[in-house]
């Protein structure tokens, strides 16, 4: 369904943010004429039945109806144009939809487990109708449909409000399963099982809102590029022969396809700083069209043509590698004096390593003055944002 309303209503051809502003927007719209009618069924079937799970679970779909619209109007905000008072457009925006969403789960996780645990306290016989049990096999498979459409193209689009929106649907599906089981169990057996299956249902949706909620709350704060788009990075730069090595690599996210990268290319000192400031436009440039991504690139200039800095530089990358292999260096250099020579450069550690910056700093120097007496290690310990 999904696949002919984009064939009817979206235009081939168009851009990239437009198409996934429009996939959005759709999605939305499908969502809420959804679970309208699936309120208004279940609504209906838990009132002949007197279930309070069927008639939560059809107040559960009312709220993914409110879910579909925050996710509608979160797609529409966010495809806005950059403008003065947010260059960096308004791409999350869409994160924030997706935050939405997962609270109104969490809201409706709450009431249908106080529903529940009264219903509990106070079981009534439920009537399970034909008409009632046809009305939840039907909701099931439409919310299967909605679960894996939403599902799809949030991989397709890595949009963090559908994957929500997917994750409150497949939720929904489990919950009308177990209201179903419910009624089948008290059509059979006469045993009053209602309320227990509603708790249940409960806090499937509470774990499912907990688990929407870390998705969009996570690239609001801040993470680190997956793995493959590092490489990505690192191979467009490095194909440059000027380029000699990067480092400092920060990637920052500001909604998805609005990303903006920064990096520090190790370059030839001996070489043309013009003809060097050149390649690196070109290198911006590339970054921009085949990744889709702003970058700006700090040229490092580095001493290639001197033996004793390049082997010197090759010893202490090894010394730093017997304290740890996760550990790097970078902006290595050599400033001899009368009485000792100054070993300076950049030593990387992940996040949570085991030893303190202190602790890294002052093996270091140890493992750079055994080396050499004269040599007195200049270290700055910083950390990877990759």
């Amino acid at each position: 369904m999904i696949s002919l309303l984009a064939r009817i209503f979206l235009k081939p051809g168009r851009p990239e943010a437009e198409l996934r502003k429009a996939y959005g927007i759709l999605c939305g719209a499908v969502g809420i004429g959804f679970n309208i009618l699936l309120f208004l069924g279940k609504f209906f079937a838990g009132t002949i039945s007197g279930s309070i799970a069927i008639t939560a679970d059809a107040f559960n779909n009312l709220s993914d109806a409110g879910s579909s619209f925050v996710t509608l109007l979160g797609f529409h905000l966010a495809g806005q144009k950059a403008d003065a008072g947010h260059p960096f457009g308004h791409g999350r925006i869409e994160y924030l939809s997706g935050l939405a969403v997962s609270m109104l789960i969490l809201l409706m996780g709450f009431e249908l487990m106080q529903s529940s645990v009264s219903k509990i306290l106070h079981p009534v016989p439920v009537d399970s109708s034909a008409l009632v049990i046809v009305i939840l096999c039907v909701s099931i498979a439409v919310k299967l449909y909605m679960a894996s459409y939403n599902s799809r193209l949030g991989k397709k689009l890595n949009s963090a409000a559908m994957q929500a929106t997917a994750m409150d649907s497949l939720s929904d599906t489990v919950a009308t399963t177990a209201v179903l089981a419910a009624t089948l169990v008290s059509r059979f057996t006469g045993l009053m099982i209602d309320g227990w299956c509603g708790l249940l249902v409960a806090l499937f949706i509470l774990w499912s809102g907990v688990h929407a909620a870390k998705e969009t709350i996570d690239p609001l704060l801040g993470t680190p590029p997956t793995h493959e788009f590092v490489e990505q990075i690192r191979g467009l730069v490095m194909a440059h022969p000027a380029v000699i090595g990067i480092h400092d690599l920060i990637v920052h996210d500001y909604g998805p396809g609005r990303m903006m990268i920064s990096l520090h290319a190790e370059v030839s000192a001996s070489e043309n700083v013009l003809d060097l400031h050149d390649e690196i436009d070109n290198i911006e440039n590339e970054l921009r069209e085949k990744l889709g991504c702003e970058a700006v690139i700090h040229m490092d200039p580095v001493v290639t043509d001197d033996g004793i800095t390049e082997e010197t530089r090759q010893r202490v990358a090894a010394l730093v590698h017997c304290i740890d292999d996760s550990i790097s260096i970078h902006d290595f250099r050599m400033v001899a004096g009368p009485t000792h020579t100054n070993v300076i450069f950049d030593a990387v550690v992940p996040f949570h390593f085991r030893l303190s910056d202190g602790e890294v700093e002052a093996k270091i120097k140890t493992a750079v003055r055994a080396l050499d007496g004269n040599y007195f290690a200049v270290v700055k310990v910083e950390r990877s944002y990759t």
